[in-house]
């Protein structure tokens, strides 16, 4: 394992540097070095860090999520406004919708089967566009206008809503039956979510000021906190509870009555992302299923393409009639594009359902990441400076 660990770090790291090198996003040299070094190449990775592969993703995926709270404040999101909410579920309708008109014509398949395809495909990818985000945030641009808060806050609550939707329709092909109540748990979960998170940073502060602690605790005793949300909504499968959302609500609360120390904790935070995105990407690149690939002819990539171009039509929707200019307008379509860590998560579900469409599903799955996740990262990082403004 201790080999795999340090093969996973070393070419990780060294592939995202040379990728950055040539001013390409260094995940896509992590995901190509997962790729390389997964069971379906050279399968050196030892099987025991791929049984964890997904526990792991997810750490790094709470860890951005920590980062983002941190960062985030109420007044950034109230100046977002009605396109954050919006961007919270509209561009993934779009894309479920323009896949179902798709979908059926070029695979001859159900609209039922096109729709499931749909919902794994839709969810935007937090692990690609949050620290993006945040970055943005760091460096001023956009923040005016609160665009990466916007962008940011949609994105974690988007793949809420998507996976509900993946959830009901995959229950309707297996059993026939439609679960109303998972579209009803909607509101719910976010708002449980919300005020789980706000009331967990609450005791958090009670904690850091009533025991000594320095600052490296405290940031131990906060992942270990966003663990516990996580642990809520994974152990008690009743209660309709968004742990991803409460993660970022509770990083709002700290910045909200402690700005001081959530600057602390951030930069903290920032430091261990290092480590966590190289894991990120490169098991997500060792989840690829290269059969899965080598299937996927050029009918693939059009479906794909046709996908965003919907989701961006619903992305221009939700800013329209804001004070944002076209080049702004023009980098929201952009940078709400990108799809890994959902479709890697749940994109083999219906094929172990044993569902008629799931060999598809996952091929398509594997094209959306290969396609999406450089896509969007490039398309964010290339073209922040130029469509927008710095705050001054």
């Amino acid at each position: 394992m201790l080999l795999s660990i340090a093969l996973i770090l070393v070419a990780g790291l060294a592939a995202g540097r040379i990728c950055r090198r040539f001013n390409i996003p260094g995940l896509v040299g992590m995901i190509l070095v997962g790729i390389l070094l997964g069971p379906f190449v050279l399968g050196v990775i030892d099987s025991s860090i791929l049984i964890i592969s997904q526990e792991i993703r997810r750490i790094a995926l709470i860890i951005i999520l920590i980062r983002a709270g941190l960062k985030l404040s109420f007044e950034d999101l109230a100046k977002a406004g009605r396109p954050a909410v919006l961007l919270c579920f509209l561009p993934a309708l779009f894309e479920i919708g323009g896949i179902m008109l798709i979908a059926p014509r070029i695979f001859d398949i159900s609209l039922l089967d096109g729709a499931i395809i749909g919902s794994v495909v839709a969810a935007v990818s937090p692990a690609v566009v949050v620290p993006r985000m945040i970055r943005l945030i760091d460096e001023g641009f956009g923040t005016d206008k609160a665009i990466p808060q916007m962008i940011l806050a949609g994105a974690s609550v988007d793949d809420v809503f998507v996976i509900v939707i993946f959830t009901a329709l995959t229950g309707l092909s297996a059993g026939g039956y439609f679960d109303v109540m998972s579209f009803v748990n909607i509101p719910v979960s976010l708002v449980l979510g919300v005020f789980g998170g706000f009331a967990f940073g609450m005791l958090i502060l009670i904690v850091f000021k009533s025991i000594e602690v320095n600052l490296t605790v405290k940031a131990l005793l906060l992942l270990s906190g966003a663990f516990l949300l996580n642990a809520v909504e994974e152990g008690i499968a009743w209660l309709p509870f968004a742990s991803l959302i409460a993660i970022m609500a509770l990083g709002m609360m700290i910045r909200k009555k402690e700005p001081d120390l959530a600057v602390a904790l951030s930069g903290y935070f920032d430091k261990l992302w290092i480590p966590a995105e190289v894991f990120l990407f490169v098991l997500l690149g060792a989840s690829v299923v290269i059969d899965s690939l080598k299937q996927a002819g050029p009918m693939a990539v059009i479906l794909i393409l046709g996908a965003m171009a919907f989701r961006m039509l619903g992305v221009f929707l939700c800013v329209l009639g804001t004070k944002f200019d076209k080049k702004e307008r023009g980098f929201c379509m952009l940078a709400y594009t990108a799809k890994a860590t959902v479709q890697a998560a749940i994109g083999g579900i219906p094929l172990a359902m044993g569902l008629s469409c799931g060999k598809l599903v996952l091929t398509i799955s594997v094209v959306s990441i290969l396609i999406t996740a450089p896509f969007g990262a490039f398309a964010i990082d290339r073209t922040y400076k130029r469509l927008l403004k710095k705050a001054t």
